[in-house]
């Protein structure tokens, strides 16, 4: 079924968004699991998983639609130096990723390709209620109860 040219665009660059938080969250984690911090190391290797069922759920979309999914491009890397630097730049991806989801779901909408703003919807439904959700957790808990206390939760 040939699909909107803007459509499968707008996929693309979402694709690309997805393939930069896999890619930002793989470093992460692997940095978590060397400094030690197993629950922080499990989630985030968890977070890996889940970024790549949506770059999945995309290629998908954009191949139905008879589309070619661009796997080169990438956006900026911000790979953190501390654990707090680290959930913070996650947090940000996760922040454009929702923004980006919702804009594409509006131009969907107006084309009336229902099926595909389905699609970005789970995907929007999990970035926000899951993966951002947790990030601000993290971040209020060190804010709570310190950063010291916060890592030794981690270990």
């Amino acid at each position: 079924m040939k699909g909107n040219d803007q459509v499968i665009t707008y996929l693309n660059e979402l694709l690309a968004g997805e393939l930069t938080a896999i890619d930002q969250y793989f470093i992460h984690s692997r940095m978590y699991e060397n400094w030690g911090f197993s629950k922080l190391y499990e989630r985030i290797a968890h977070e890996v998983q889940d970024e790549t069922n949506h770059a999945d759920a995309l290629i998908k979309r954009i191949l139905f639609l008879e589309g070619t999914p661009d796997l080169s491009v990438r956006e900026p890397l911000q790979v953190g130096r501390t654990v707090e630097d680290m959930l913070k730049n996650d947090l940000a991806v996760e922040i454009k990723v929702v923004q980006d989801l919702r804009r594409v779901m509006g131009f969907c909408e107006s084309v009336q390709d229902y099926q595909t703003r389905e699609i970005l919807r789970v995907m929007l439904e999990d970035t926000e209620h899951d993966h951002a959700h947790w990030l601000e957790q993290q971040l209020g808990m060190i804010e709570r109860i310190g950063l010291a206390n916060y890592l030794q939760s981690q270990l």
